[in-house]
């Protein structure tokens, strides 16, 4: 594995995570819907787990309001480096890969925000479904296209 194909997973992961902001907040448009709250009280559980002060109220919660949106990219970047390890560098089918990276991201996002107690998947609607989904293939489609494109042709 070559340093390249590591900051390729992170420039990926960063597309990925991007494009999956851009239709979440599309949808947000279109359906009038307010933001989630989902990653703010993750960021606060960890927060309390870890036993860290985020200060006063109003700091806590503007903070948590960063960290929230932080810790999304960072599940981003960090599903495709280990896709960038999975692949040991190399170009993938494009539905395959596409589909690994969206599973792979919402998996660990949902999975994480399960465990920590924000969310309970076996309650939501299927326009919830539909709300998580649609961004995340969106985040699967765009990381994987970005990744084949940066790989050497071989």
């Amino acid at each position: 594995m070559r340093a390249a194909d590591l900051t390729d997973g992170l420039i990926a992961g960063a597309v990925g995570t991007t494009a999956l902001n851009v239709v979440t907040y599309l949808d947000m448009t279109a359906r009038a819907r307010p933001a989630s709250r989902t990653p703010e009280q993750s960021a606060g559980k960890l927060a309390d787990a870890v036993q860290v002060s985020l200060g006063s109220p109003t700091q806590a919660a503007n903070r948590r309001a960063g960290l929230g949106a932080l810790m999304g990219y960072g599940l981003g970047v960090a599903t495709t480096v280990g896709f960038a390890l999975l692949t040991r560098g190399r170009r993938q089918p494009l539905l395959r890969a596409s589909a690994l990276l969206g599973g792979g991201v919402m998996t660990l996002a949902d999975g994480s925000l399960t465990l920590l107690g924000v969310t309970d998947p076996r309650t939501w609607r299927r326009a919830d479904w539909l709300a998580d989904i649609v961004p995340h293939l969106a985040f699967g489609l765009t990381a994987a296209a970005t990744w084949n494109w940066l790989r050497p042709s071989e």
